[in-house]
């Protein structure tokens, strides 16, 4: 394959991770594959990790991994991020039945301390669907302490029927819709009856504080990182609310830009009439959060369908949505 040939849309095989806090929402509303248990937690999308590969799922490049995309064909693929040799965002949709652990992820710099390859790991949360009084925790209350939080966890070990670790933390209930911007530093967990798209740095670098006293599908508790997890902890930062989106349009409708940063930028799309989207040498990933469609573009044509994942490469030029119904799709992209 040559660097310079046109790719097509591409769409890869999800990658099904099953977790003790997952359910079937995965399979039952967004048409994964999923078997006959009840835990399935994460679908990667869009995948470079080692042992976690995206590869396409079917046409002319079927089984080729996305490694192997950026090894021969970076400038078709990557545009403007031609040069880096990892895809740079990780893809998922999450599944939470449960409470999942207490946790957080480093920033670039603190990364480079646990790996010389490792990134940090900021990320978003589109909600597709919220039980009534569904819960998450992003962040922590306005001037807590290294020394507060750490008290707080050892008395939720000791005593858990305790809240006083709770009390430290930014609890709140969200719906579908809501998006929540969660940088790299900030404490969060999901609550259960909680369907998301995710979106993030290429990393897997998490640290665990605490697990609510749950045990993984081994039967035996899973690791705490207390000392690095503190360390990672942006306590400067406060309560992560979700995002107040920026109404934007352009000569055929109008859309919401969700989170601009420096690592990607989403907007959220909903239309019942076809729409452009811009060719601008950047490859754009787009997720179905609803209805159905079709993205034409100048190197091919693919399906668009709830719960499923295409990526444009930057060679893709003359981006046309076209929906059959009302759809809702976001639009993934670097800055």
């Amino acid at each position: 394959m040559s660097d310079r040939i046109p790719l097509p849309p591409l769409v890869f095989a999800p990658l099904l991770k099953r977790i003790r806090w997952g359910g079937r929402k995965l399979g039952d509303v967004l048409g994964k594959p999923i078997g006959d248990e009840s835990d399935y937690a994460e679908s990667w999308e869009v995948a470079d990790q080692d042992g976690n590969e995206s590869r396409v799922a079917s046409g002319r490049l079927a089984g080729i991994s996305l490694p192997e995309l950026i090894a021969t064909a970076s400038e078709s693929l990557l545009g403007t991020q031609v040069g880096m040799n990892q895809f740079p965002l990780l893809i998922k949709y999450l599944d939470a039945n449960d409470w999942l652990s207490l946790q957080v992820h480093p920033n670039d710099f603190l990364a480079r301390q646990f790996g010389s390859r490792e990134r940090g790991k900021t990320e978003c949360w589109v909600i597709l669907q919220a039980d009534p009084g569904a819960k998450i925790c992003c962040g922590l209350k306005r001037g807590v302490t290294t020394e507060q939080l750490q008290t707080g966890l050892e008395v939720a070990v000791s005593d858990p029927s305790s809240h006083l670790l709770e009390d430290l933390l930014h609890i709140y209930p969200v719906e579908a819709g809501d998006c929540v911007f969660v940088p790299a530093g900030t404490i969060h967990a999901l609550g259960p009856g909680i369907l998301l798209a995710e979106i993030q740095q290429q990393s897997n670098l998490t640290f665990r504080l605490y697990d609510w006293g749950k045990l993984g599908s081994d039967g035996q508790p899973r690791p705490v990182h207390i000392q690095e997890s503190l360390t990672c902890t942006d306590f400067a930062r406060g309560p992560v609310f979700p995002v107040v989106a920026q109404q934007l349009c352009d000569q055929e409708h109008g859309f919401e830009e969700l989170v601009r940063c420096e690592y990607f930028v989403v907007r959220r799309h909903t239309s019942l009439h076809a729409f452009s989207l811009l060719s601008d040498g950047r490859f754009r990933i787009l997720m179905t959060l609803a209805g159905s469609g079709t993205v034409d573009t100048s190197t091919g044509a693919e399906a668009l369908l709830q719960g499923g994942t295409v990526l444009l490469p930057a060679c893709c030029e003359r981006i046309r949505v076209r929906p059959e119904e009302r759809l809702q799709i976001l639009e993934i992209t670097c800055p």
